[in-house]
């Protein structure tokens, strides 16, 4: 049976809720954008161009459809279900139905799963104890910076390597900024960001290859910029912004929230 996802839907403001509003990637309105990483460094920027309007756009390389393939394959196997839809439209219905058929960390689990999945094995095992501990893991944070910005950017959109500042005031080239996150833009779920993308894959690096992550995803004005952070350790979960965000205003599952719940005023992501 095929899941299709809900239309969009635009929940009614009240004098306790204000739904945030959000510019999907196909609106002619311009979308803010908001630096969440230092840019003024020289960025390495990888398959990046320059459009009329300043808008980057990704080259697609020659491992791109095999990099998608590869991860929708792993997310089919473990959802035991795949959406007839090709390409990124169709990975986007699976990680929908692995999240709503789950709790939420029934969901993340499944998704370290799935990304321990797409590695060789041993080459984690091997990464972890022989790459992760040389210069108290500040080569392995550079090295996976990286290869995300590389090889990540059929999922995320343009990335470039930039500097982020570390727990012991020093400064390594380990972060990865995205532009503008085609995962968030097309989920168009806080729910599916945070717990399909931002905490296994915060737990994966830190558990299986020895590097510790902070993602930042900017729920702030939706402008979906996403900055990596390798080398520095996640907050708790009750400090962590990102865990408190609103729904957005267009969010896929929201009228399954409204039927469920009878209520527009509950702010907080039924799925954050």
């Amino acid at each position: 049976m095929n899941s299709v996802l809900p239309p969009p839907l635009t929940l009614a403001s009240s004098s306790s809720f204000r739904p945030l509003k959000y510019h999907p990637r196909n609106t002619t309105s311009p979308c803010r954008f908001r630096a969440l990483g230092s840019r003024n460094d020289q960025s390495e920027s990888i398959g990046i161009t320059e459009s009329d309007n300043s808008r980057p756009k990704y080259r697609p390389g020659i491992f791109d459809d095999l990099f998608l393939n590869l991860f929708r394959n792993r997310m089919v196997n473990e959802v035991g279900w795949d959406s007839e839809k090709p390409g990124y439209d169709g990975l986007i219905e699976v990680a929908n139905r692995l999240m709503m058929r789950r709790s939420n960390s029934e969901t993340k689990e499944a998704a370290v799963r799935i990304l321990r999945a797409l590695f060789p094995p041993l080459l984690l095992e091997l990464y972890q104890m022989l790459i992760a501990p040389l210069q108290g893991g500040k080569v392995a944070a550079i090295m996976v910076a990286r290869v995300t910005a590389l090889s990540c950017q059929w999922l995320m959109g343009p990335c470039a390597v930039n500097n982020v500042d570390l727990p012991d005031g020093s400064s390594l080239r380990s972060g990865v900024f995205v532009e503008r996150c085609k995962y968030l833009e097309e989920s168009q779920c806080v729910g599916i960001c945070i717990n399909t993308c931002k905490l296994p894959t915060q737990t994966f690096f830190k558990d299986y290859m020895g590097v510790p992550l902070l993602m930042e995803p900017n729920f702030s004005d939706y402008s979906c910029q996403l900055q990596f952070k390798f080398g520095v350790l996640p907050p708790r979960p009750e400090d962590d912004n990102a865990l408190n965000e609103p729904c957005l205003e267009i969010c896929p599952n929201a009228r399954q929230r409204r039927e469920f719940t009878n209520s527009v005023d509950v702010l907080q992501c039924p799925k954050a």
